[in-house]
């Protein structure tokens, strides 16, 4: 799974990016800072089983604080899009073809108005002209893709809509059901142009969603321009964020400064580590904080993993009894899969040669055998018995 981080030039795109992976990439007000993708990973919260099981876990592929597990999920840092992008504008053939492989995409936007969609300084900007310009050009390139093989297509069956955008994972099934949903031809296609750009439009909101992160949120005019944006899409996901009060906050943390953990509304002050002007400076984002119950980071990751991904949290062991690897490791690893997935689809997940010889799984919790076809739910405990050596 890959999370896109994106959105108009100077909304702090590289900023929210490097708080989450701790990863340093140039920051800079200029619009275009960022220009080849930035790749990094970041972690997800979920809670831990070990609470419920009454153990201690230690963790290989993630980390455990406070019965809070962090799991890993990859992230890029996509370069700032401007209007007009599908048609080239800007970095806009590089931004739309390096989305490809994203699975979702985190929109920052500077809900403050202090940026126009171009990444200019203004003085009182709508934030939502930026979440609806994002749609708008992602889904003109979607249409642009189907109307510029429209001759490929035109006259045939729906099988030529697939193997057009099969460079963006689109899957055969969900262009048919799309095509049955919006009663659509799919024996002979004759669609007019609104209806392959209707078409287009559910094919992106199927593939690519989108979460806002309504960022700079301590700057001023930013809390009712945010009030304002989620009663204009009171549909969409939008998350009220601090990036640069959670990049600040990771810093401080790493140099001993504070005790922080990502997603918390507090953290504690080192006692006598800050001089006055740090002490100073972080009791402004103690405020913001805890106004705004956390810096958002966290909650934003998650609402795009677990809220529109609907990825759940699965734990793998070798005895179920101890919830141990081969090595004794309790808990080991935090795997992230699709809501849906059964217990087959997980061992192949782990090993292709464990689905291969694939007998039976065992629920850890419930300390029961469960059937290949058994879709598992998160925070499962699972092990995986086959016939392979």
């Amino acid at each position: 799974m890959l999370i896109g981080i994106t959105g108009a030039p100077s909304k702090g795109k590289s900023t929210f990016f490097s708080a989450i992976t701790k990863t340093d990439v140039p920051i800079s007000p200029r619009p275009f800072t960022t220009i080849e993708p930035n790749k990094g990973a970041t972690l997800i919260t979920t809670k831990c089983p070990e609470t419920a099981f009454g153990v201690k876990c230690n963790p290989k592929n993630s980390k455990c604080i406070d019965g809070v597990r962090y799991a890993p999920i990859n992230v890029v840092d996509l370069a700032g899009l401007v209007p007009g992008a599908h048609e080239g504008k800007g970095l806009g053939n590089r931004f739309l073809d390096s989305i490809r492989n994203a699975d979702i995409l985190i929109q920052i936007v500077d809900v403050s108005g202090q940026t126009d969609l171009e990444g200019n300084p203004a003085e009182d900007a709508d934030p939502a002209d930026e979440v609806l310009f994002l749609e708008q050009e992602i889904n003109e390139w979607f249409a642009g893709i189907l109307l510029k093989n429209w001759n490929k297509i035109k006259g045939k069956s729906i099988d030529s809509i697939h193997s057009v955008l099969t460079g963006l994972n689109v899957s055969a099934d969900l262009v048919d059901r799309l095509a049955d949903e919006q009663s659509l031809s799919k024996e002979r296609i004759m669609w007019s142009e609104e209806q392959v750009r209707n078409f287009a439009s559910r094919i992106r909101e199927r593939t690519l969603p989108i979460v806002v992160a309504a960022n700079k949120i301590d700057l001023p005019r930013a809390r009712g321009k945010f009030e304002e944006l989620k009663k204009r899409f009171p549909e969409k996901v939008i998350v009220p964020v601090y990036a640069d009060g959670e990049l600040a906050l990771r810093k401080a943390a790493e140099r001993g400064l504070i005790k922080y953990n990502s997603g918390s509304p507090e953290f504690e002050i080192a006692s006598g580590s800050v001089s006055a002007g740090q002490r100073a400076a972080l009791e402004k984002i103690a405020t913001v904080l805890k106004e705004n119950n956390g810096s958002g980071i966290q909650e934003a990751l998650n609402a795009a993993v677990f809220g529109q991904l609907q990825l759940v949290t699965i734990y793998p062991v070798s005895d179920e009894n101890k919830l141990t690897d081969n090595f004794g490791n309790v808990l080991p690893d935090a795997i992230l899969v699709k809501k849906g997935t059964t217990a087959l689809e997980f061992a192949a997940k782990i090993h292709t040669d464990l689905a291969k010889s694939f007998l039976y799984a065992i629920d850890a919790r419930k300390k029961m055998r469960i059937a290949k076809d058994h879709v598992l739910n998160d925070g499962d405990v699972i092990r995986i018995v086959s016939a392979a050596k």
